[in-house]
């Protein structure tokens, strides 16, 4: 079943599609930044509840800090400096994280309304065209978010991007889960398992340094299942620069156009459980270690630190700028298209 609302915001009215299915379980999607703005499943007894962080009003989620549901762009994660090279021409991008351009700059796709092509009774679409230059990056880029979502809680994201000159393009889905429910505090008790046994290793300010490491023996370890809270306080660097997990880690056996099951988080307190599938080579694991100060949640109140974790399909940071990472160019005559599917369950 759909549902169309609207909400006023700064910059213009905000389209809202409610998809609920034949069990009762629902999503909200905003145009604003192509969002998800609410998840209710049940937990092991059938109760629902909102399970992804968000805002009071709809209009609170232009430019937060959290990035909260959205899809960032041009190019998601940090590019090193602001700096971009595309067919051998140099371009400079807004920084606006510390040294480096993250999440597309401050006007990224995440703080642009975007248009609503369709909506049926199980999936929306929407689609933002950035212009050639907009936030430094060469190309006029036309992207198109649809999202689906099925009787058996399954919602699925698709990604397409075409552009008109040579680019880059990295997108994901910024969204923030707590199983327990949104307002529930820390989800540091959730459990996680990550189908990659390497990481990428970054400098102090986030940045990859070029290399896979293995995550065996350290506290960067998820291929078996273990609380969030397990490891966080380590003295290990990436846990120190971050002050919490905010790395990329590399799929094992990615291949290209594939889908597999990269994360799998788990709630003990309520039973619920996300599978999360993709066919992107790289999963950004982010523990909300920067959510004190955001704009007052759907209960009221604000968030905390580790109040929800963003589980990140994408391509690997500052790959414009490693030769040896996959390739995130993007040109005249090719699609991007990219899919990310949360599947919800109960253990």
């Amino acid at each position: 079943m759909l549902t169309i609302s609207t909400s006023p915001s700064p910059l213009g009215d905000i389209t809202l599609a409610r998809l609920t299915n034949v069990g009762g379980a629902s999503v909200v999607l905003s145009t604003l930044g192509a969002g998800i703005i609410e998840v209710n499943v049940p937990d092991s007894t059938g109760k629902l509840a909102d399970v992804v962080l968000g805002y009071a009003d709809p209009a609170d989620y232009i430019a937060d800090g959290p990035c909260a549901g959205k899809v960032p762009g041009r190019y998601a994660n940090r590019i090193a400096g602001g700096h971009l090279v595309v067919d051998g021409k140099e371009y400079s991008l807004p920084v606006n994280n510390g040294p480096n351009h993250l999440h597309g700059g401050p006007d990224g796709f995440q703080n642009k309304l975007w248009s609503l092509v369709s909506a049926d009774s199980d999936s929306v679409t929407m689609r933002y065209t950035a212009a050639d230059g907009e936030a430094g990056y060469p190309g006029k880029l036309t992207v198109c978010a649809t999202y689906r979502w099925s009787d058996a809680c399954e919602l699925e994201l698709t990604l397409r991007a075409e552009t008109d000159a040579p680019t880059v393009v990295n997108l994901t889905n910024h969204a923030y889960w707590n199983l327990s429910g949104h307002s529930a505090g820390s989800a540091l008790d959730h459990t996680l398992m990550l189908a990659a046994s390497r990481y990428l290793p970054t400098d102090s300010t986030l940045i990859p340094e070029g290399v896979l490491v293995p995550v065996e023996g350290s506290p960067m370890d998820f291929t078996s299942a273990k609380a969030l809270r397990h490891d966080i306080k380590a003295e290990f660097p990436a846990l120190i620069y971050g002050k919490g997990y905010d790395n990329c880690w590399a799929v094992d056996d990615y291949t290209s156009g594939k889908l597999r099951t990269v994360a799998v988080l788990t709630d003990p307190a309520s039973g619920r459980r996300l599978t999360v599938d993709s066919d992107q080579p790289g999963v950004q694991v982010y523990t909300g270690n920067w959510l004190a100060g955001s704009p007052l949640n759907k209960a009221g109140r604000p968030y905390e630190d580790y109040d929800g974790v963003a589980i990140e399909c994408q391509d690997f940071p500052d790959a414009p700028n490693r030769e040896t990472f996959p390739s995130t160019f993007l040109h005249p005559g090719e699609e991007y298209l990219r899919r990310i599917n949360f599947k919800f369950s109960t253990i």
